[in-house]
C-alpha cells in the first residue's frame, strides 16, 4: 500500500505490480521526493525496477532486516 504525500511516499505492507506505474509517476513529479519504506513487508520486482531507475532518497528502510538488506544491496550498489 502506498500513501503519496507532498514530499514523501509512505510504503506499507505489500507494494504490488499495479502500483509501480503510480510510484514511477510520483517520483517523476517529485524528483526530490523521499521514500519511507519502514512498514514495507514486500515489493513486486516492478517496483524495484522503478526504484533502481529513479534512485530516490530513502528516508526509512524496511523494519524487516532481510528486506532492508536486500533493498540496500540493490539500491546502494549503484552509488
Amino acid at each position: 500500500m502506498m500513501e503519496l504525500r507532498k514530499t514523501t511516499a509512505v510504503i506499507t505492507d505489500l507494494l504490488t505490480v499495479e502500483e509501480a506505474e503510480t510510484l514511477l509517476e510520483w517520483l517523476q513529479k517529485h524528483p526530490r521526493g523521499k521514500l519511507d519504506l519502514a512498514g514495507c513487508t514486500h515489493l513486486h520486482t516492478a517496483n524495484l525496477q522503478v526504484l533502481m531507475a529513479a534512485r530516490p532518497q530513502i528516508s526509512a528502510w524496511p523494519e524487516n532486516e532481510t528486506l532492508a538488506a536486500w533493498l540496500r544491496a540493490a539500491l546502494c550498489s549503484q552509488e
